[in-house]
């Protein structure tokens, strides 16, 4: 690899690539256990969830975008068609559960559910949710009528925000304690009706709203309560442990360890952080769970099968009802998947016959074949595996999809479906007939449509960038499979895991309940070479004869941005021929003297200098839009008028209104590698300056270093660290139910 910048060998010194934090989660600086405080630097704010959720969150749902079309009528936005399409869908899973727990005769609850009702204290309002286990296929569906190929997107009225009366009584409260006024609007949104009443009785409810921390609300308690606030109230102790488990989910937990809640409580000078749990979770504000452990790698073992007197190992978890709703249902959706027999569409001679001319996705093929649920890992070569599995099941009369992360990924996959070769900007390329998004394919505006039963009218789903599916987009997608339909999640392993709570693909994974094929496809050449060596722990030197990759030292943070700014205006586009807007920049988090807030300001002076008149934004600006936290779209800004921002995203005009803008849209010229998952650019820069060296890792580097086509140059200023967090800083573990719960389920029914 070369060490000189691309334009001069002048000023430069060889060195070795950087690289910048982990991000197990979407939260600024969590880092694996709640109640941690934010790393400092560069690293504090890495992944697309950290500053973005938090600031989602505050608003509706994290819903932070808009779709105006300039009709008289209020249309629905693109996050919150999506949000509410999948309420509908969850509905129709809850439908479709009660409907099979009723057919079920003398069907008994055991396993997890049985678990949970027996550890819940006060569970006397009979509002927890148990699991369903399936012990058998469910009865064929219905034929379906002829599919509408074409679906409209989900059009209702946009939810009213809170009333104006509302938002002002909360103000007032928030006035008297000393908070910030702003923050009425969101008060009320997350409380509803009587929010001013609701703080006054319970003060640190002000920790609903995203972004607020516990020594905040504690001084807001104070100034409305006087003498009667103390450290012991209990509405501090359930309010502080909601928002730990909060904070966790953000850190991608989709559930916390006791011993772990409680040593998190304490930190928050919490005095009796037990009481504090339980008097959470008589409120019904948690959940509580008991997951058996068995010894690693022995299968589970029912209850009947234990020893006489022998106690089963358990580790008693906490988790928000949300998460433990959407990772049950996931479990139950996977299960049914593995026990059902897939749809026999072709016999198995021309399955083989088809295998054997697939070429390197033979395997693939005849995994699929046989089974309702493959896994397929590799690097971008290996999406050639998944096309050819797309053509051969389509050829073999199946109705069969493809769902990628975003609208890049799409574009790059329909492409290669084509043959017709990656397009200058992926984005904006034509999707192929059977190529979504995820969230196209959940809303409704893109895919297949529905049957008559609800579910997806299709008979293979190949999910592209597995490793990005938090277990809630997960669940619902594996729910909307048909009975007899076949589900891959295909992706890269090394790369870092999803915005969102939860770890599914690498559960998977781990859990080996199904098969799994690994492409034997490398990627080609330096940029390959490179980032092979660093997914199984080696930073290798690379040659580079073309400059695909090119190390450029810094001593610095301002001389970081500096040289970045060279690279991305002048260098890369000069010497290697990659133009400025197909040029990336990636770097450790949104905060810090060269995060993306200091890079893209230097960006945007130098590119599109402007006095940012409509939120301090201007025609011509790179955005990140992030329609829903986790999620996020490269674009442009293209106007601004009455209606709110116009931008143009991934070849679609989006208008944001100005409310939203905040929440949901910042400057796009530097992305964290969170943000820019599922995506890829001809040219990329990674800035790696020295405040990001603790918040190094392996997934980290490899996501980043791997965003690049063409080129990659390396802006380096963490010196030994990045050697050390490739070779030893693994990706940041998280708790997660999903093993445990898929033990339970393929042990109930076998």
């Amino acid at each position: 690899m070369s060490t000189e910048p691309p334009e001069t060998t002048e000023d430069t010194e060889p060195g070795t690539p950087g690289a910048t934090p982990e991000g197990g989660g979407p939260t600024a600086g969590s880092a694996g256990s709640a109640g941690e405080e934010p790393a400092g630097g560069a690293g504090a704010a890495e992944g697309d969830g950290g500053e973005n959720a938090a600031q989602a969150a505050a608003a509706d749902d994290g819903d932070g975008d808009g779709d105006g079309d300039g009709d008289t009528k209020a249309q629905m936005s693109e996050a919150e068609a999506e949000l509410a399409a999948q309420r509908v869908e969850r509905e129709r899973i809850e439908r479709r559960k009660a409907e099979k727990k009723a057919v079920e005769s003398g069907a008994k609850l055991s396993g997890t559910a049985a678990d949970l009702l027996a550890a819940v204290r006060a569970v006397e309002s009979g509002a927890k949710p148990a699991a369903t286990v399936f012990s058998e296929p469910e009865p064929p569906r219905r034929p379906a009528p002829e599919p509408v190929r074409r679906p409209q997107p989900v059009v209702a009225e946009a939810p009213a925000g809170p009333a104006a009366q509302t938002v002002e009584s909360v103000r007032r409260v928030l006035n008297e304690g000393g908070a910030p006024e702003a923050l009425a609007p969101q008060v009320a949104a997350a409380l509803g009706e009587g929010a001013d009443d609701q703080l006054r009785a319970d003060p640190w409810q002000l920790l609903r709203v995203g972004g607020v921390r516990p020594e905040q609300a504690d001084g807001f308690a104070r100034a409305l309560l006087g003498a009667e606030c103390g450290p012991d109230d209990e509405r501090r102790g359930r309010a502080v442990t909601v928002w730990l488990l909060e904070q966790a989910a953000l850190a991608g937990h989709t559930a916390l360890e006791m011993p772990t809640l409680t040593a998190a409580l304490a930190q928050r000078a919490v005095p009796d952080a037990d009481t504090a749990v339980q008097d959470t979770l008589a409120e019904g504000e948690a959940l509580v769970f008991q997951d058996a452990l068995d010894e690693p790698g022995a299968p589970a073992r029912r209850d009947d099968e234990l020893e006489e007197g022998e106690e089963r190992p358990v580790r008693v978890l906490v988790g928000l009802e949300r998460y433990a709703l959407a990772e049950e249902s996931l479990a139950d959706g996977l299960a049914r998947l593995i026990n059902s027999v897939p749809k026999q569409d072709g016999s198995a001679e021309e399955w083989e016959r088809a295998a054997a001319s697939a070429g390197s996705a033979a395997d693939l093929v005849r995994a699929v074949a046989a089974h309702g649920l493959v896994l397929h890992t590799g690097g971008e070569a290996s999406l050639t595996e998944p096309a050819a599995l797309l053509h051969t099941a389509q050829a073999l009369g199946l109705r069969a999809w493809a769902a990628a992360h975003g609208p890049v990924g799409r574009g790059r996959f329909s492409a290669l479906l084509s043959g017709s070769g990656l397009p200058d900007d992926p984005a904006q390329a034509k999707s192929a007939p059977g190529v979504a998004t995820v969230a196209g394919l959940l809303s409704g505006a893109e895919g297949p449509g529905r049957d008559a039963d609800g579910a997806f009218d299709l008979d293979l789903l190949v999910v592209l960038d597995a490793p990005q599916l938090d277990v809630e987009t997960a669940a619902l997608l594996t729910e909307s499979l048909p009975d007899g339909a076949r589900l891959v999640l295909a992706g890269d392993p090394a790369v870092l895991w999803s915005a969102g709570p939860g770890r599914v693909f690498a559960d998977l994974l781990s859990a080996r309940i199904c098969p799994q094929i690994a492409s034997r496809r490398p990627d080609p050449g330096p940029l390959g070479e490179l980032v092979s060596g660093i997914g199984i722990g080696e930073l290798n030197q690379v040659e580079a004869p073309g400059k695909e990759v090119v190390i450029v030292p810094v001593r610095d943070a301002g001389e970081a941005v500096h040289r970045t700014v060279q690279l991305v205006a002048d260098s890369v586009p000069r010497a290697i021929g990659v133009p400025t807007e197909k040029t990336q920049v990636i770097t450790p988090g949104h905060g810090g003297a060269a995060g993306t807030r200091a890079l893209n300001a230097a960006l945007k002076e130098r590119l599109n200098p402007g006095p940012g008149r409509f939120g301090g934004f201007d025609p011509g600006d790179r955005i990140a839009y992030s329609p829903a936290p986790g999620r996020t779209v490269p674009g442009q800004v293209v106007k601004a008028d009455a209606e709110g921002l116009h931008l143009t995203c991934a070849g679609e005009a989006v208008v944001v209104p100005k409310e939203r803008v905040e929440q949901s849209v910042r400057h796009g010229w530097a992305l964290t590698a969170h943000q820019a998952a599922g995506t890829r650019w001809p040219a990329v820069v990674v800035v790696l300056p020295g405040d990001a060296a603790q918040a190094l890792s392996r997934p980290w580097v490899y996501t980043a270093f791997s965003r690049a086509d063409r080129h990659l140059s390396v802006v380096h200023g963490a010196e030994q660290a990045l050697p050390r967090a490739v070779a030893e800083i693994p990706a940041k573990p998280r708790t997660t139910r999903l093993p445990a719960l898929l033990a339970t389920q393929l042990t109930t029914t076998d």
